[in-house]
């Protein structure tokens, strides 16, 4: 494999399909360097997709084989497709050759814009997607990162131990409506980075309210830069102290209504010991009630 450039293939095997890479060295192509390469998939079902990582010009040509299924015609019309779009002048009649059907074509892949997701089509049966990209970001964090003002944060990016190592590593912190660069001369003492081959640490010290947002690690390659993103958020001290009030401002709340409670329970049940009730049961209104009318049948008698 030459020194010039590096192909990482990243595969998801199955049980019904092979798949085999080849390269060569570079070629010249309209003046421009490129490194042949040479990506073969045998497909036995009907849907596939391999993630196929590039690092730098590549003039790849995908071979795309399909055994079909049990009702084998002699021709099948097969095309290609770029992001779900058919290619135009891709299509074409695919003839049944030793019990399979071949598809294949070359893709000159030099800018970003040229990492796609490519298909070989087999009529309405069968697919094989490739999805070409760099080595991308592993490790970053899920959550927002907290620190507080007037302290320091360590905001930190790798790429796995397989993957390449990258050009060099770059720092972002976007704003409203784009992101800028993190330019440690323009802010000495401020920020510093630390690169190291598959991981990159950006420093942020003496932060402030406006520190807080999101930031973007980019690990640099000719073709592509690959983008992780972290959020940082910047709370002053009394933060987590606010918390804590209010805690304690409802404890303070409930212990008070407790108390307030066993003082009326503690007045109320020496009146009940003595036989004194503040207020009148149903029980004894109707006892009243009683000796009322019993007092007036009386004196009704009486006249």
């Amino acid at each position: 494999m030459s020194a010039y450039w590096i192909l990482l293939l990243l595969i998801s095997y199955r049980d019904i399909s092979a798949t085999t890479f080849d390269a060569t060295t570079p070629t010249m192509v309209s003046n421009i360097t490129y490194t042949s390469a040479v990506m073969s998939v045998v497909l036995k079902g009907e849907n596939q997709t391999e993630n196929v990582q590039l690092l730098n010009r590549v003039r790849l040509e995908l071979d795309c084989t399909w055994a079909a299924n049990e009702n084998k015609q002699p021709n099948i019309t097969g095309y290609w497709t770029r992001d779900g779009d058919e290619i135009e002048d891709s299509r074409l009649t695919v003839p049944l050759q030793n019990e399979q059907y071949n598809l294949k074509r070359v893709f000159n892949i030099e800018h970003e814009e040229d990492l796609r997701k490519y298909s070989c089509v087999f009529g309405s049966q069968a697919q094989i997607q490739f999805i070409l990209t760099v080595p991308g970001i592993d490790h970053v964090p899920d959550k927002p990162i907290v620190s507080y003002i007037g302290d320091y944060v360590a905001l930190v990016c790798k790429i796995k131990d397989t993957a390449p190592k990258p050009d060099t590593w770059r720092w972002y912190k976007s704003n409203e409506t784009d992101k800028v660069r993190t330019d440690v001369l323009a802010e000495p003492g401020r920020y510093e980075i630390k690169n190291e081959d598959l991981k990159t640490t950006l420093v942020v010290y003496n932060l402030t309210k406006e520190d807080s947002g999101v930031y973007h690690c980019g690990a640099v390659y000719p073709l592509k830069t690959s983008v992780g993103e972290l959020t940082l958020n910047v709370l002053s001290f009394m933060e987590p102290l606010k918390i804590l009030f209010a805690i304690v401002a409802e404890v303070i709340i409930l212990v008070a209504a407790i108390l307030l409670f066993e003082k009326w329970q503690s007045k109320k049940k020496p009146r009940e010991e003595n036989g004194m009730n503040p207020l009148p049961t149903d029980e004894m209104m109707q006892e009243e009630s009683n000796s009322l009318g019993e007092s007036s049948a009386l004196r009704q008698r009486n006249v």
